[in-house]
């Protein structure tokens, strides 16, 4: 947590930058918040900066990604500058700096048994699926991974893992999955375990 606490200092001038562009581009709220599963599925309410725009059907359904995410989001997305609020989720304890990313809520009763074992670690702003992959990964790739990690979980993999995340961040790869704008919807297991 103190690390969290340094980095929100040091990434303060560059936060509260990144909030009035976001707030010029794309108006409020600045911020998009979401409960997401923590540890042991605990649901908390996961920050990030907003990189979508809210267009909507005729129904008021929000459109897809594809078409809702700005030039803007990419460009944060790219180079993770969406994530940095979530050094407040650190700093709550909510998350850790290293570990499987936190996704959406409606998936938790679509994971198998090993998949849920993601749960076992607190969520994380990097981790092992993200350094080797991120969005261009498979579910499937994804949750093994996200075991993998929890199954070997330490201070120096974590480190490991800091170090390949920095050099990712000079080098994007994999921010979103092949003909999509971020990564399709979680369905459930297609293997049979």
């Amino acid at each position: 947590m103190s690390l969290s606490a340094v980095g929100l200092a040091a990434a303060a001038p560059l936060i509260i930058v990144l909030a009035l562009v976001i707030r010029a581009a794309l108006g409020s709220p600045v911020i998009f918040s979401q409960m997401r599963p923590g540890l042991n599925a605990r649901p908390f309410m996961l920050y990030k900066f907003r990189s979508m725009n809210d267009a909507r059907f005729p129904d008021g359904e929000l459109l897809g990604d594809e078409v809702r995410l700005t030039a803007l989001g990419k460009w944060l997305r790219k180079l993770s500058l969406d994530e940095l609020p979530q050094l407040w989720n650190v700093l709550k304890g909510d998350m850790s700096l290293v570990g499987p990313r936190p996704l959406l809520m409606e998936y938790l009763p679509l994971y198998d048994e090993r998949q849920r074992r993601r749960h076992e670690v607190r969520p994380g702003i990097t981790g092992w699926a993200q350094v080797k992959g991120r969005n261009a990964l498979s579910w499937e790739e994804k949750f093994d991974l996200d075991v993998w990690y929890v199954e070997r979980q330490s201070f120096a993999l974590d480190l490991r893992i800091i170090g390949m995340t920095i050099a990712k961040l000079v080098r994007p790869h994999g921010i979103s999955q092949p003909g999509s704008a971020t990564m399709p919807r979680f369905t459930g297991s297609a293997r049979d375990d």
